[in-house]
């Protein structure tokens, strides 16, 4: 079923949210979009709430999902905060960064949300529907991005419905979201940082505010999402760095690289993230059997956006 009303303008009535936290606490999935992408939310303490998750997205189950909570009290509850934890926490809370911090004994967490690992990802979202749905419901949400597993992520409410089809939930609508790419993750050590997704929150940002560079990731373990070399991935192949359209593609253009669509004719680094999937949408959707994409440059939030192209184009 879906909470959505296309002729209806602006936020999400009191009653929507109210009915999406009834869903919610009888075990049920509900769509709710958050400053980066929609998430699929489920009670994050009810084991056939998180398995539903995975089963409707078609997940692997040794992918670790993100606790949503309201702020850093609540996160308490469920991780172990150091000092870089905590200075993380109240720098950029509310808003896109996913810490992953050691998992409390006991908490009150169904054993899929961390895929059995020690440690769990935890984040207090900026976006207003999202936090009211947490106020609402009284509940830590697990929330992976509303969109089946590999496939292109959903920063609007159409996209949940065409991913998901007749298995589509309740759906709040809260219109287009800003960020329009996954949130930073990052593993708060005993002796430093890891950076284990980039996204809306830099890695010079984090380094300038903790003193301190990232540590090097280890190893190939999957300790939180967006770790899968293909991921956020169209049906049709995608071709990255294009100066120009070849025959049949649907070209992706940024600034004055023009073609089908654009992520910034103005060249903005930010517009060109939140309008990344849902281009990506829109050239899969279009009769062109093959999408390119004109190069983007690296710095800033840009290494977020090569970063989900990378891994949407991997074979």
């Amino acid at each position: 079923m879906s909470g959505t009303n296309p002729q209806r303008q602006g936020a999400p009535a009191a009653k929507e949210i109210a009915r999406a936290a009834a869903i919610l606490k009888e075990g049920g999935l509900v769509a709710v979009p958050t400053e980066t992408v929609y998430g699929l939310s489920a009670d994050a303490s009810n084991g056939d709430a998180v398995a539903e998750i995975y089963r409707v997205k078609g997940r692997p189950d040794f992918n670790p999902l993100i606790v949503h909570v309201p702020d850093i009290a609540e996160a308490e509850m469920l991780a172990t905060f150091d000092g870089r934890a905590r200075l993380l926490a109240q720098t950029f809370w509310p808003g896109p960064l996913t810490l992953v911090l050691p998992l409390i004994h006991d908490a009150p967490i169904a054993k899929a949300v961390s895929a059995g690992l020690s440690t769990i990802a935890v984040r207090s979202p900026a976006h207003p529907v999202m936090q009211a749905l947490l106020a609402e419901s009284g509940l830590f949400l697990a929330a992976p991005s509303a969109n089946r597993s590999g496939k292109i992520s959903a920063t609007r409410a159409e996209h949940v419905r065409k991913s998901f089809g007749e298995d589509a939930p309740m759906i709040v609508d809260g219109g287009p979201c800003a960020a329009g790419v996954e949130s930073t993750i990052v593993a708060a050590r005993s002796h430093g940082w890891q950076l284990l997704r980039e996204g809306p929150v830099t890695a010079p940002e984090i380094e300038h505010l903790l003193g301190e560079p990232p540590m090097q990731v280890a190893d190939d373990r999957i300790e939180a999402p967006g770790q899968l070399a293909r991921h956020y991935a169209p049906v049709k192949p995608l071709r990255l760095n294009a100066d120009a359209a070849m025959a049949n593609e649907w070209y992706i253009g940024f600034g004055s690289m023009t073609g089908d669509d654009n992520l910034s004719v103005k060249g903005d680094l930010a517009e060109a993230a939140s309008r990344l999937f849902d281009c990506l949408h829109r050239g899969d959707a279009s009769d062109a059997p093959a999408i390119a994409v004109a190069p983007v440059p690296g710095e800033g939030i840009g290494a977020a956006i090569n970063d989900r192209l990378k891994r949407a184009a991997a074979r």
